[in-house]
């Protein structure tokens, strides 16, 4: 596998001990925000700044990571699934996805 373009807003995101590269397209990101349901993109950022951050969030932006790497599993199937690092590691890679889809190449946001 190749690994991760942070440039191009990818995070590898190791399930069951196989890396998959992720990444909040814009169709990922439309998904993310109809299944969170609970306000704008803005407010899951905000969460996630202000240390608010749900389980539940966590669990979406990975999905919709997943997908937008062309992920073809199910949020059903994450549930079970080892991701590396535990709760605090889809956390981590939680952020860094949040971080690199609103990040630029020179490193604007």
């Amino acid at each position: 596998m190749n690994p991760a373009n942070p440039h191009a807003g990818e995070v590898i995101i190791p399930i069951d001990g196989v890396p998959h590269v992720g990444r909040l397209t814009l169709g990922a990101l439309a998904m993310l925000e109809a299944e969170l349901n609970t306000g704008t993109l803005t407010d899951l950022v905000a969460r996630f700044e202000g240390g608010a951050v749900k389980s539940a969030d966590v669990m979406a932006l990975v999905v919709a990571g997943l997908r937008g790497g062309g992920w073809t599993g199910t949020a059903a199937t994450l549930l079970a699934a080892d991701i590396a690092g535990g709760p605090l590691g889809a956390a981590r890679i939680a952020g860094q996805l949040l971080a690199r889809a609103f990040s630029t190449s020179d490193g604007a946001q």
